[in-house]
């Protein structure tokens, strides 16, 4: 269920859509609904943090909670933000390193936000902090490296993390070809067709998915 758009929440809005990224209002709005509801059976996890925009929604969800959201990037970049790219920022290139580093501005955003007691940020790539993962998840919300491979590697390694009538989540899912990638789609068909999910009505680019509860006989 929704929550009404009390003061609190249209803070929070206003913050994150001073935050670098590509996330629509409406998919925020839904990310952090979903959120509210999942963070009753486990801390939450994202994998593409960037700038923070995601992390302002679901984290302000999981602080409310008393859950945590864990957000997993490498910041360095995806190929289309490096030097001479369609989507490279000059304000999140490190001149000094010569690479891109998004990190700070993460860490900036969580600040403002006053979520650094609720998000804990990992400076990796998603298989590395997969490799020993113990923990129950109550929703992963994939938004990283939008190449078949990375997609599918998110996929992967943290669905069986996620429990019974979690949420799993998608970002770009684009059903015509025409408007974005399809890698990220071809995952979330790969998903759907496992019989694992229930899948929910999308919202903007956001392809939802919620984990069924194993048949008992």
């Amino acid at each position: 269920m929704k929550e009404m758009k009390n003061d609190n929440y249209k803070t929070m809005a206003a913050l994150a859509a001073q935050v670098k990224g590509f996330l629509a209002e409406d998919e925020g709005e839904a990310l952090y609904n979903l959120a509210l509801e999942a963070a009753s059976q486990g801390p939450c996890l994202e994998i593409g943090s960037f700038c923070g925009k995601s992390a302002v929604y679901l984290g302000t969800a999981c602080k409310i909670k008393g859950v945590t959201l864990f957000t997993i990037d490498h910041h360095l970049g995806s190929e289309e933000q490096q030097p001479g790219q369609l989507y490279f920022d000059p304000e999140i290139y490190d001149e000094r390193k010569g690479e891109i580093d998004s990190f700070p501005l993460l860490r900036e955003t969580l600040r403002k936000a006053e979520l650094e007691n609720t998000v804990v940020p990992m400076v990796t790539w998603s298989k590395v902090a997969a490799r020993n993962w113990t923990t129950p998840l109550g929703l992963v919300f994939i938004d990283g490296g939008h190449s078949y491979e990375a997609a599918l590697t998110d996929y992967l390694c943290w669905n069986e993390h996620l429990v019974p009538g979690g949420y799993l989540i998608f970002h770009d899912i684009y059903l015509d070809p025409a408007k974005g990638g399809q890698a990220p789609y071809e995952v979330y068909k790969k998903a759907v067709a496992s019989s694992q999910f229930d899948e929910l009505p999308m919202v903007n680019s956001l392809g939802i998915l919620k984990k069924r509860h194993a048949v008992m006989f």
